[in-house]
């Protein structure tokens, strides 16, 4: 029988049980602001239930749905031991990325499910609603929550054999649910960053810049830091049928420990569509702030704490609404008119 292997992290994400899909406390997960790991929430799923049955009854309950798109997926051979990163020298990737059918996936999947070391595949992020029509119909969730009025969630599928995504961030908040296999998940807040070595901005393997350090097998001699945030660090450990809720920006390193595994996950955010993307303020910073002297950038830094991090309402009270611009509540006009002056400067 498949079981978890020891982690480094000792503290366990916080449990909720006797949640069901249509009594998700949507608002306190958000307003909680930690990991919160959902027993047993999707249980009752298709996917799920099939695949109580076998590896390969779980693939059959895909193939149902399969509407023939080509997806992204990765290929590695067994020496990776599906940990998806970089080379050693940086030049590229430890796996092949490639554009084919789902069923060239799950086949090769099988044809490996007694190897104990088979080579690795894996797909990533993709859109349940394309790639598998008519799915959700009994394997979703409830959002019946005002928050989602106009933030209609991202569901997407995640497969593979056994694989480790390293630690990484995403900007919206996430509900995944272990449909097949188990799955671990090593979460760390926001601010340990500097302790997770994050890497390049670009080229990345999916999409987000990934910490360095193997957190099963860290180097602590080129990693000290890391120390730190294995004690800030917690472990949710799930098994088919549970879910796992994170929240916007935090660290996780995700685990397929079972020869076959299927994670759903669903992204939303609780900002409305017109606001701008954080992370391309991160890029115009690198390009406008960072090599500054050091003196400017202290300067900077007090200009961002008063204008973006500190307390808006309070920082434009003495102005008259009338006369606050940019600086009042945020709406769809004001952005527009603030991404075409940016587009209008960056274009000169």
């Amino acid at each position: 029988m498949t079981q978890f292997h020891a982690s480094l992290v000792p503290r366990k994400t916080r449990e909720l049980n006797g949640i069901t899909p249509e009594t998700i406390p949507w608002e306190e997960l958000v307003e909680a602001g930690e990991p919160v790991l959902l027993k047993g929430l999707v249980k009752k799923w298709g996917l799920v239930e099939a695949s109580q049955h076998s590896p390969l009854a779980a693939m059959d309950y895909l193939k149902s749905f399969y509407a023939g798109l080509n997806v992204g997926s990765f290929w590695a051979d067994s020496t990776i031991r599906g940990r998806y990163t970089y080379t050693d020298d940086f030049s590229g990737f430890n796996f092949e990325k490639k554009r084919v059918p789902l069923t060239d996936v799950l086949d090769s999947i099988a044809q490996h499910l007694e190897d104990d070391n088979p080579p690795g595949r894996y797909v990533g992020s993709t859109t349940i609603d394309a790639c598998l029509p008519g799915f959700r119909q009994d394997n979703d969730l409830s959002f019946n929550h005002p928050m989602f009025a106009d933030n209609d969630p991202l569901a997407s599928i995640w497969l593979g054999n056994p694989s480790v995504i390293s630690a990484h961030y995403d900007s919206p908040n996430n509900l995944a649910c272990c449909v097949t296999g188990m799955r671990r998940f090593t979460l760390f807040p926001p601010e340990q960053v500097d302790n997770l070595y994050p890497g390049p901005l670009e080229p990345t393997p999916g999409g987000q810049a990934i910490s360095l350090v193997d957190l099963n097998n860290p180097d602590f001699e080129r990693f000290p830091k890391v120390r730190h945030a294995l004690e800030a660090g917690q472990v949710a450990d799930m098994e088919a049928g549970d879910a796992l809720f994170y929240p916007s920006m935090w660290w996780h390193q995700v685990e397929g420990i079972d020869r076959f595994n299927v994670m759903i996950n669903y992204w939303w955010n609780t900002v409305p569509a017109f606001m701008g993307t954080p992370a391309n303020v991160l890029k115009h910073a690198i390009l406008s702030l960072r090599d500054r002297p050091l003196n400017e950038r202290k300067a900077w830094q007090a200009l961002f704490d008063y204008y973006i991090f500190g307390d808006a309402e309070s920082n434009r009270s003495h102005i008259p609404p009338e006369a606050q611009g940019e600086l009042a509540p945020l709406d769809d006009k004001t952005a527009r008119q603030l991404r075409a002056w940016l587009i209008q400067r960056l274009n000169r």
